[in-house]
């Protein structure tokens, strides 16, 4: 499935690979590489709640602010992972996390086969990166909140993910 011009990259219209995830969904599995270059799925998060950011790549800078945010607002999140999956690779993810501090977000790559990318409708064929999304999927893997940013460059609405959150674990 294609969804032509779901999002723009500096104004210009991208076309999205996959269907649209919606709140009430199941969450879709996927496959995804570790920084130790072992596989994660989603049955490997379960019983948590999980902030799941998508970000064309950690190198630049609206996602490098994003997962800074992130990892800064784990430690006030008890019972709850978040994972920022991008194509970088893993060795490149595990640098970027260790110049950036950042040890309390899971950065996990989608480099392989873009099984992420296509199962939560974020692949941008174009540019073979994923669209800015977020997705809170709760402990029985329902998807309780999703935000797919329209342009690629603008950054995600924290409060309103993170509000969702917060339901989850009260």
């Amino acid at each position: 499935m294609e969804r032509k011009g779901a999002v723009t990259l500096r104004g210009n219209p991208m076309t999205l690979a996959g269907a649209e995830v919606k709140v009430g969904d199941k969450a879709p599995n996927f496959t995804l590489t570790g920084n130790d270059m072992k596989p994660v799925t989603l049955a490997d998060t379960t019983g948590k709640v999980r902030i799941i950011a998508s970000v064309p790549s950690l190198d630049t800078p609206v996602c490098d602010t994003e997962t800074r945010r992130f990892n800064e607002e784990a430690a006030k999140l008890d019972g709850v992972e978040i994972l920022t999956v991008s194509v970088d690779l893993p060795m490149a993810q595990k640098r970027w996390c260790g110049a950036a501090g950042a040890d309390k977000v899971r950065t996990l790559s989608d480099y392989r086969d873009r099984n992420f990318g296509n199962a939560y409708g974020v692949l941008i064929q174009e540019i073979l990166l994923e669209a800015r999304a977020i997705f809170v999927v709760d402990k029985n893997d329902t998807v309780c909140y999703v935000e797919y940013v329209k342009e690629v460059s603008d950054q995600v609405n924290f409060d309103a993910a993170l509000d969702a959150t917060r339901k989850l674990t009260a």
